[in-house]
């Protein structure tokens, strides 16, 4: 594999580690197997780069692998077999050879700061961009559940507020309904009453025609 893929393969392993971090509390295998798959393969391209004399891409390369492998955990690499890798040894000094002064020689200006590396920068930006742009989604997420609570509060208040109504709408037709029952025992006891009672104004409607008809034949 190529030092550009191994590079584009570290960012997106410290992408999903930044990720994994964040959300480890709640997700603590999230992108385990991936993460570990792609330590794997960045650890074996940079021992391939090494024999094949890019010492510089792989160096650089290999200190990112030591971040990465850090971030991931000294109890998660080492489950996982990932070793850490040595830096090379420093090369044997070359013989020393006579020095002519030269009288034009320049001198350049001395610095303690070493000059960057313009493809550690590169990935450093693209690095933050990722960062940033997952930050922004993070944003949008917490916001989106800050709605969806407060809609959900919303709900439950207009629920208590029906539950209120529907006590009160069973306390009314239970009252409704002793009511009803009163009004059927006093009907039932009129009923009965209108029953016994219907003989006894019967005999006295006889009775009372008998005697007018002897009356009226007496006369």
């Amino acid at each position: 594999m190529s030092a550009a893929k191994l590079t584009s393969l570290a960012t997106s392993t410290l992408s999903l580690l930044l990720e994994r971090q964040r959300l480890q509390a709640s997700h603590p295998t999230l992108h385990l197997q991936i993460i570990s798959t792609n330590l794997h393969k960045i650890r074996d391209g940079v021992i391939v780069l090494r024999t094949t004399s890019d010492d510089e891409a792989a160096e650089s390369l290999r200190a990112h692998y030591e971040r990465l492998r850090g971030m991931f955990g000294e109890e998660a690499a080492e489950k996982a077999g990932l070793h850490t890798i040595p830096p090379p040894m420093p090369p044997s000094p070359p013989p020393l050879a006579e020095r002519v002064p030269s009288p034009e020689t320049t001198y350049e200006p001395y610095t303690d700061e070493p000059s960057p590396d313009p493809d550690e920068n590169g990935i450093l930006m693209q690095q933050r961009q990722m960062m940033d742009v997952q930050d922004a989604h993070l944003d949008h997420l917490s916001s989106s559940i800050g709605r969806q609570h407060h809609i959900s509060l919303q709900i439950g208040d207009e629920l208590e507020v029906h539950t209120g109504l529907l006590d009160a709408l069973d306390t009314e037709l239970d009252g409704t309904g002793a009511r009803m029952s009163s009004a059927r025992r006093k009907l039932e006891r009129v009923a009965q009453g209108a029953k016994r009672n219907g003989s006894t104004v019967t005999i006295a409607l006889l009775i009372l025609i008998l005697l007018i008809l002897i009356v009226v034949f007496k006369t």
